[in-house]
């Protein structure tokens, strides 16, 4: 029956003729759509990019979503970009926790819709392949350092204090009594973790690392670093058991949604290392990997040759539905990478480079692919913090297509041999898989950038201030000329007859010599590298070439090594680097905020008195992110930042006033000079380690933990039902009214007759303004909800952990104290009730029209509905009655999200305002809606004037006639 439907549906498509089968004795039979039987040579001058939207657009083509028109105007991209309107059905869609649980709470409220209409509530399921990944719940109680202890949880249900589960086995190496090494003040004997966590409540501290010892706030020994882990997650687990009981049931009911639980890992990297697929299968047929997500860093994906960006919620939750995203088809950009990278030229010198390129090439809402011989050069982590850095660049994706760097980075992560050798032969087939050896398939983009690789040069920063960028190929003459210029922010004054001047001194029985610009602290810390492991890889590398050519550290030199977290030093130690930093005295100390913050180890006396006698200018060294003067120590006037493998070389220098292209560092055993490009790793070298090494280690072990699961999230329990069973007592989740006039008769669009303006805005109305995001202010609609279901203030949470509340969100909605009305004409969440002339909180006005039965409408000026992305800014105002928005402009996603709840959004025609038509505020407003959907309005005061009724296309005004792409999908399931 699966094969006949296939069939069915390939006669009936109008692409059918397009079908083909992949064939190979490696693998079963795959069919797909062959875009080369297009026989269209604008296909292969498309931009790699375009050819996904053009894959899909053909796949999906139903005559109504998705039309013949569509891939018509895609396949003339050419002609049509940056005029025509397409449709696209990405693959599957990508959810975190916080905008994915009002998502959820909506389709639970359709079942319940669907089933009071005697419809088997099954039928509601997402339509597009989803994951949620739950990765925003997360807070730090408790730390290796927690000098506060976190609040005793409370279970807002029964208002008791919530205990830690019982039984639950000691951790491996702490005692059964869970006690600390040391005592507390005024008390005998050891203190129990309970006594270690009666410090003032409401605190918070930072996350443990692994292998690093909690500290007994009170006596700072070391308590068991297990528990730390365990107790956090169970905060989590008591903080947040609602939502997350809510999304276990979503597990376990809904069809086409894959949940992954807490403490696995960020939504970005389980995007990255798990749930990309580059090629999909499903119904019947192969197709390119797409997605579109709500998290900010969705656009990673694009580095792996997988077409995905950010969506707003409703937005995401329509693809989730079964309809396509609307886009303007875009300029694409083609950056042409040439020239061969600097050997100094580390991973971030080049993402931050070619980020910078961009960024002054004014490239905004553009689509960005790139080719050129010099994209093999960048190895696939390269390419997706590249891709990550699109909003710096202001761009809407950055693409690189599927080549022989991504098969090889997928063959050491997520593909079965069979899976790999399908993906190659499909997108060679389809024309998808990028050679850079031929170049007569070159695509033809909307503009080209070239950027010639080699003039990215490395740099460190100081050595004052971070914003003081010097080459290291300068780093010697800009030294010499920090010490002539007055002192400043880069000056230190020292006369010209004492720049020469050398101290000797005895360390450890040995004489040695400083001068200006010696090293006395280098420290290798990754806090701000983690993302990418290259950079700590290549210093690692680095050091195990200095030892074997002999070359050490002098021993004064005071030397650390700090990891970000456990797992550096676990891809460090894997790799086989870590004994060779040690040999060079570079010595895990510890993970935390150190020698950035001047919480380095003393230095030694001797040294400490050379500096001093010689009145010299010392130096740091260091990987971090913060230098400021003295900031390491008081004695070290000069402080550089730098990447990890330029502090291991600086501080086998021992000077920062060295040519690092023409000077040795020093001298081998046999007495030849070594130089840094004798002992530099090259980039293949690296690339290799972190592909084969370290990155295959790292998603065998997020693999593990996603089949293993989340012990915690295994063990909770939720309802085994069709319907979900909400709690009238929670304050984080509710069934939302959205289906409260649910029938399934579409009614024709009405006239809004006698419609109020619940506000008169002004220009730049953001999301913000309509829907706060952050904290819930005490005497706010929403505080005063909450404090009816008795939660204090310091219970309150924030407008983002209440999305699953919609009497919470309603409340929240034109809650901003930045909103300005000028209805009231000051600034506050206030309006006026304008038939009791009584300044009240919007949403009360908004309570008392709705009671009486008076529609209400929204005035606003230019680009109405800015900044981010947000969905109860368009289900909030639903919510309070508003009918329609009238403005001079509106932020396109923001009208799509309009649209999509129902409300009409009106525009002033063009030379025309609220202030140019005389308008007040309190008029009352009757807006004829024709079938055309071309707005005329009528004032209280007798003025008519026109307004555009800004519906794109069929979708549209089928969403605004039924009152919403909620209502419109649950109609479809009870026709």
């Amino acid at each position: 029956q699966a094969e006949g439907k296939v069939l069915l549906f390939c006669t009936e498509h109008p692409f059918g003729h397009l079908i083909d089968t992949l064939r190979s004795e490696q693998y079963e039979e795959r069919r797909y759509f062959n875009l080369l039987k297009l026989s269209d040579v604008r296909y292969e001058k498309l931009p790699f990019c375009m050819r996904v939207l053009l894959e899909s657009a053909i796949r999906k083509c139903d005559g109504f979503y998705i039309k013949t028109d569509d891939v018509s105007s895609i396949l003339d991209w050419q002609m049509q970009q940056n005029q025509a309107e397409v449709a696209f059905s990405p693959a599957r869609v990508l959810l975190q926790d916080f905008t994915g649980i009002p998502a959820m709470v909506d389709l639970a409220a359709m079942r319940d819709a669907l089933a009071k209409q005697g419809v088997d509530p099954n039928l509601v399921n997402p339509r597009c392949p989803t994951d949620l990944i739950v990765d925003h719940s997360l807070q730090i109680d408790y730390s290796k350092c927690a000098i506060q202890s976190p609040p005793t949880p409370t279970d807002e249900s029964h208002g008791a204090a919530v205990r830690s589960p019982a039984g639950r086995p000691s951790p491996r190496g702490s005692s059964s009594s869970g006690h600390c090494a040391g005592q507390r003040p005024g008390h005998q004997g050891s203190c129990s973790k309970a006594s270690c966590s009666d410090a003032p409540s409401g605190r918070s501290a930072a996350v443990q690392i692994e292998n690093t010892p909690l500290l007994c706030p009170f006596h700072l020994q070391p308590v068991s670093e297990p528990e730390t882990m365990i107790r956090n997650q169970e905060m989590e687990l008591i903080r947040n058991k609602e939502r997350l009981q809510f999304f276990k049931w979503c597990s376990k009911t809904f069809k086409n949604i894959n949940v992954v639980p807490p403490d696995i890992n960020a939504v970005h990297q389980v995007n990255l290392e798990y749930l990309c697929q580059v090629v999909q299968e499903g119904e019947g047929f192969i197709y390119p990997d797409s997605v579109v997500g709500t998290d900010s860093h969705t656009t990673m994906i694009n580095g792996l040759g997988i077409l995905g960006w950010g969506v707003g919620g409703i937005e995401s939750e329509a693809v989730m539905l079964g309809q396509p995203v609307s886009l303007t088809l875009p300029q694409v950009v083609g950056c042409k990478l040439v020239g061969t990278i600097n050997p100094l030229a580390t991973s971030i010198d080049i993402v931050l480079g070619i980020t910078k390129h961009l960024r002054q090439a004014g490239i905004g809402r553009k689509f960005v692919e790139f080719f050129g011989p010099g994209v093999q050069q960048l190895s696939a982590p390269d390419r997706t913090t590249i891709a990550n850095m699109c909003p710096e660049y202001n761009a809407t994706v950055s693409f690189f297509p599927v080549d022989d760097v991504t098969l090889q980075h997928f063959k050491n992560t997520i593909c079965s041999e069979e899976k790999l050798v399908v993906l190659e032969d499909y997108l060679k087939a389809i024309k998808l898989f990028r050679s850079y050896g031929d170049q007569s398939d070159e695509p033809q983009y909307s503009e080209v950038i070239e950027m010639n690789l080699s003039s990215i040069v490395p740099h460190v920063s100081g050595p004052k201030r971070p914003q003081d960028r010097v080459a290291v190929t300068c780093m010697k003459e800009d030294f010499i000329n920090c010490l002539n210029e007055k002192v400043g922010f880069k000056g230190f004054h020292i006369s010209k007859e004492k720049q020469a001047t050398q101290v000797p001194f005895l360390h450890e029985g040995a004489e040695y010599n400083l001068a200006h610009g010696s090293v006395v602290i280098a420290a290798v810390i990754s806090c701000t590298n983690n993302c990418n492991p290259s950079v700590m890889l290549a210093a690692g590398l680095l050091a195990k070439k200095a030892v074997e050519a002999g070359l050490t550290v002098k021993p004064y030199i005071r030397t650390n090594l700090v990891p970000g977290s456990g797992t550096v030093t676990h891809y460090l130690n894997t790799s086989g680097v870590l004994p060779y930093l040690r040999k060079l005295r570079f010595e895990v100390v510890g993970y935390g905020c150190a020698t950035c913050v001047g919480n380095t180890a003393p230095l030694p006396e001797s040294v400490v008195d050379a500096i001093k006698q010689g009145d010299l200018v010392a130096c740091g060294v260091l990987s971090g992110n913060r230098h400021l003067e003295g900031r390491l120590c008081d004695c070290v006037r000069a402080n550089y930042l730098a990447s990890p493998p330029l502090v291991v070389a600086y501080a086998i220098a021992g000077t920062v006033s060295i040519n690092l292209e023409t000077e040795p560092l020093g001298v081998n055993s046999e007495g030849k000079d070594v130089y840094l490009r004798d002992i530099w790793p090259s980039k293949e070298e690296v690339n290799h380690t972190e592909e084969n090494i370290v990155i295959a280690s790292m998603f065998k072990e997020l693999r593990s933990r996603m089949e293993k699961g989340s012990t915690f999230w295994n063990r909770l329990e939720s309802a085994e039902s069709a319907l979900f069973p909400w709690d009238p007592k929670s304050t984080y989740i509710r069934c939302p009214s959205f289906f409260s006039k649910l029938s399934k008769e579409v009614c024709t669009p009405q006239s809004i007759e006698g419609a109020y303006p619940l506000l008169f805005l002004g220009d730049k109305v953001t999301t913000d303004h309509i829907s706060p995001a952050g904290s819930i202010a005490r005497v706010s609609a929403a505080a005063k909800y909450l404090q009816s279901k008795r939660l204090t203030p310091r219970e309150f949470n924030s407008y983002g952990a209440r999305r699953g509340n919609d009497a919470v969100m309603t409340r929240g909605t034109f809650a901003s104290i930045k909103l300005q009305n000028r209805l009231i004409g000051k600034t506050g969440p206030k309006t006026l009730h304008i038939p009791s002339g009584q300044m009240l909180d919007v949403f009360e006005a908004a309570e008392r029209y709705q009671r009486d039965g008076v529609p209400l409408i929204i005035l606003a000026g230019k680009e109405y509905g800015s900044g981010s992305s947000r969905d109860w800014a368009a289900k909030g105002p639903y919510l309070m009655g508003v009918r329609a928005v009238i403005a001079e402009s509106f932020e396109k996603i923001h009208r799509n999200h309009l649209v999509g709840m129902g409300i009409a959004p009106l525009q002033f025609l063009p030379g025309q305002n609220a202030d140019s038509l005389e308008l007040c505020g309190k008029e009352r407003f009757t807006i004829n809606l024709p079938q055309e959907l071309t707005g005329t309005l009528t004032t209280s005061t007798g003025k008519s004037f026109s307004v555009t009724a800004l519906f794109e296309n069929d979708m549209d005004v089928a969403f605004f006639r039924h009152g919403g792409i909620l209502k419109y999908v649950a109609r479809s399931l009870l026709l």
